[in-house]
């Protein structure tokens, strides 16, 4: 068929990247012999193939298999389409489609381009990289590359990353040297911070060459991620071991499609044997993707024609072919707006040692299918990346050109339990350690990828470690840094691992005497005089009402004895204890109000003196504005104390370090010391027994790691926090370093509140009270007994006095024997 021929449509077929060009010519051309023009419904299928490629040779091989098997089935010539090919030489077939067409319609035998995006971008997501950058080869086809970079922009908006220069380079036919080209490009790419590659678009002979320009550069090596699109990963299992070798740890993605089926099987069977008839030097024999689609394009256009019954009005042929619906080898076949109606599984694949290893699938309905059954993470973990590793690359390179993190950490702090700089002479090395420091390793840890740094000891105050980071002189810095306001503007912070807030710390100075008669202090002093002057009252009115009325109970011979029997009953009379009998009704209504009145009485006073006893240790006052105050030399609590809190700069005490507080306030330097929170529970739990906080706490933005303006680590760092302390680690870390303190047990705010327990003081008071009045009552006692049996006693006292004489005087007399008989006497001898 002479390719000037006027077509009377041309429809074409596309699959991704590499395509399939195939038109079908509707005219008396070509018509075989034996058939009249009425008979003639065959007629022609032209296809552009790069003939010389793997793809085109497939591509070829299966639409011959799809016509063949076509005109065997209808067994009828008159039917069978002619096959006409023709080899593109590597370049564009879009002028061929100009020139030739008249009128044409096109129909996308593969899935909508934006779900391949969506999968790329899916990979992305799932490794959270930021930024990525495209590349793709232009060779101004239908699929229009610019509309690639906007789907794939769109589908990288979903999980929070972007594109970064796009590189974009001319069909390699086209370019004087290709290969000069290529590693001009590539050096561009290196110099950049971005370390992730999405290879979109490329030609075989692109493809091949730009991962051979790539690993002689360096970009294979760890720390670079690589990606393929569908189209360029189909081509793994056919191209030659050394192109193999020059893509591991390559990531890319592939259409799954079932190899069982007997349609399948007796495809691929006479696949096989057809290839290697035609092409004996291929090692590789099984059918891509790309002739399985191939041979359902083909399968799909005869069919249609067949429909149509050779009809040359474009819109039946159009309708035929949407409307068109079959089982071919790749799957079920069917179209909507124009592409597959079917939704794709792809399966995500590794490039390792001398093949490719599925690893995942991923599917637009579903995600990834292992993270649905609660094992993706471990699944995609498995991925080997450029240079060997399993660990994730971070996918950048700071701007230090991957140089260690210049981390500046204060060495001048005054509480070395966050950040301690050690220095041993003998090995000559410098060690950094402390809570704040373990903190940060253990985000990092928390890392998808390795970050090389090294600690830079900082003799200055906090705000000049700020001002060295907005500087660049140093990367970042880590130690007990608070977040502040004011230093956002020169720097940014991660998630605070510590809350923060500024408190005050004081002596402990209770008021003994108060805590020993704590219970009078559960009611005033006024409101005690008028409960003992009811009780008076009311026992009074009551006797006396009994008095008068005859009861015999209520008599008394003496004022004294009136007074104690009153009182007696007054405090009887409360537990029901009385002795006395109450005969008369007006009495009783009077003990009765009064017996309501204590109960009340009795249940505020119980309340009260529970809610005292709970805070028994009664904070001490103190006059900020007259009382000098310390804090840390080197913080921002100085400029604070002075701006927000008033202050008299005169008044403050600037200290050096957690033991210098402790002396200050023993020589009376300073009445009162400012902390930050944290800071405040390591001094209470090293000095536990002797201070506590008061007041109110001032709140602040806690402790964070510090990063230059614009850093890609601050949101790296910041999730690794929120990891570690939602883990507990934090937690563990900070008790830890506060159970460090042998002097001490116990949190520093359980110590700073003190014991749950209720302790002897409190109770001194009415033990006092009660002891005395008992031995009051046992000396008056005694005193009568002696008054009483004096005699007796003085007989007694003779009596033991006698007999204690005679047993001195037999004592003595034995003593006065034993020594006679040491030295050798006989006992009427005298002792010489």
């Amino acid at each position: 068929m002479d390719l000037k021929m006027r077509f009377s449509m041309c429809l074409l077929f596309l699959y991704g990247t590499f395509v399939l060009k195939m038109c079908i010519v509707l005219a008396n051309h070509g018509k075989t012999p034996n058939c009249s023009k009425h008979q003639l419904v065959g007629g022609a299928i032209g296809g552009v193939l790069e003939l010389n490629s793997r793809i085109g040779r497939e591509q070829t091989i299966a639409m011959e298999m799809a016509v063949h098997d076509f005109c065997r089935t209808t067994n009828d010539t008159c039917s069978c389409p002619v096959l006409r090919v023709k080899d593109s030489q590597g370049s564009s077939a879009h002028s061929y489609y100009k020139e030739s067409a008249t009128m044409s319609s096109f129909v996308q035998i593969s899935h909508d381009v934006k779900i391949h995006m969506q999968c790329i971008a899916a990979i992305v997501g799932h490794f959270s990289w930021r930024k990525v950058t495209p590349i793709y080869e232009d060779q101004s086809t239908f699929s229009a590359s610019p509309g690639l970079l906007t789907l794939l922009s769109d589908a990288l908006q979903v999980v929070d990353s972007t594109i970064e220069r796009p590189l974009v380079f001319p069909p390699l036919h086209s370019l004087p040297n290709p290969s000069s080209y290529i590693i001009k490009e590539l050096k561009k790419l290196r110099m950049k911070e971005n370390r992730i590659f999405i290879l979109l678009k490329s030609s075989p002979r692109s493809c091949i060459l730009l991962f051979k320009k790539a690993k002689q550069l360096g970009m294979m090596e760890k720390g670079y991620v690589w990606i393929i699109s569908d189209d360029i990963s189909s081509l793994l299992d056919s191209v030659d071991q050394s192109v193999i070798l020059n893509m591991q740890g390559v990531v890319g993605f592939k259409t799954h499609f079932a190899e069982t089926g007997k349609h399948f099987t007796n495809f691929k069977v006479q696949f096989r044997k057809r290839f290697r008839n035609k092409y004996p030097n291929e090692e590789y024999l099984n059918p891509s993707i790309n002739a399985l689609r191939a041979y359902d394009a083909t399968s799909v256009v005869v069919k249609a024609i067949q429909v149509s019954n050779g009809s040359s009005s474009s819109m039946n042929l159009s309708h035929s072919i949407i409307h068109t619906k079959l089982n071919g080898v790749s799957g079920d076949i069917s179209f909507k707006d124009g592409k597959l109606a079917q939704l794709p599984t792809f399966c995500i694949i590794n490039v390792i040692g001398r093949s490719y290893r599925e690893i995942e699938f991923w599917s637009p309905a579903f995600g990834f299918l292992n993270d649905k059954l609660g094992t993706g993470e471990a699944s995609l973990n498995l991925i080997y990346w450029p240079g060997g590793t399993q660990r994730i690359p971070m996918g950048r390179v700071l701007r230090n050109e991957e140089k260690p993190l210049k981390i500046g950490v204060p060495a001048r702090g005054a509480f070395r339990q966050f950040v301690n700089v050690s220095y041993d002479p003998d090995k000559n090395e410098t060690y950094v350690t402390g809570f704040s420091i373990q903190v940060f390793e253990a985000a990092v840890k928390k890392l998808n990828y390795s970050l090389s740094y090294v600690f830079i000891p900082y003799n200055g105050t906090y705000d000049d470690l700020v001002a060295e980071v907005h500087n660049k002189t140093l990367d970042a810095a880590v130690g007990d840094t608070e977040i502040m306001a004011d230093r956002y503007e020169y720097a940014e912070f991660s998630q605070p691992y510590l809350d923060s807030g500024l408190v005050i710390v004081v002596p402990m100075k209770p008021n003994i005497m108060k805590e020993r008669f704590i219970f009078f202090y559960a009611f005033t002093r006024k409101l005690w005089i008028i409960l003992l002057a009811m009780t008076i009252g009311t026992v009074s009115v009551v006797w006396f009402n009994e008095h008068t009325h005859g009861n015999s109970e209520f008599v008394a011979t003496s004022v004294f004895e009136y007074a104690s029997k009153m009182l007696w009953f007054a405090v009887a009379v409360l537990s029901f204890a009385h002795r006395e009998l109450i005969t008369n009704n007006l009495s009783r209504l009077v003990l009765a109000t009064w017996f309501c009145v204590n109960v009340i009485v009795a249940a505020c006073f119980t309340a009260t003196l529970s809610s005292i006893i709970t805070i028994s240790k009664l904070q001490p006052a103190l006059d900020l504005q007259r009382s000098h105050v310390g804090c840390n030399r080197n913080s921002f609590i100085v400029p604070y104390l002075v701006n927000v809190l008033n202050i008299k700069a005169e008044k403050i005490r600037q200290i050096n370090s957690i033991d210098d507080y402790d002396g200050a306030f023993k020589r009376g330097e300073i009445a009162a010391a400012f902390f930050v929170a944290p800071h405040a529970n390591v001094f209470l739990a090293k000095y536990c027994h002797g201070y506590e906080k008061i007041g109110h706490t001032y709140k602040l933005g806690g402790f964070g790691f510090m990063f230059r303006k614009g850093s890609p680590l601050v949101e790296d760092i910041s999730k690794a926090v929120l990891k570690v302390t939602q883990s507990g680690e934090v937690d563990t870390l900070q008790e830890n370093m506060l159970r460090s303190f042998s002097n001490c047990s116990g949190s520093a705010e359980d110590q700073s509140r003190g014991s749950t327990g209720l302790d002897l003081g409190l109770f001194t008071g009415l033990f006092i009270i009660s002891g005395s009045i008992s031995a009051f009552v046992f000396f008056t006692a005694l005193a009568r007994v002696v008054i009483n049996h004096w005699e007796s006693i003085q007989t007694s006292l003779k009596l033991i006095t006698r007999r204690i004489g005679n047993w001195w005087t037999m004592l003595l007399h034995i003593i006065i024997i034993d020594r006679k008989l040491s030295v050798g006497l006989t006992p009427n001898q005298a002792v010489p």
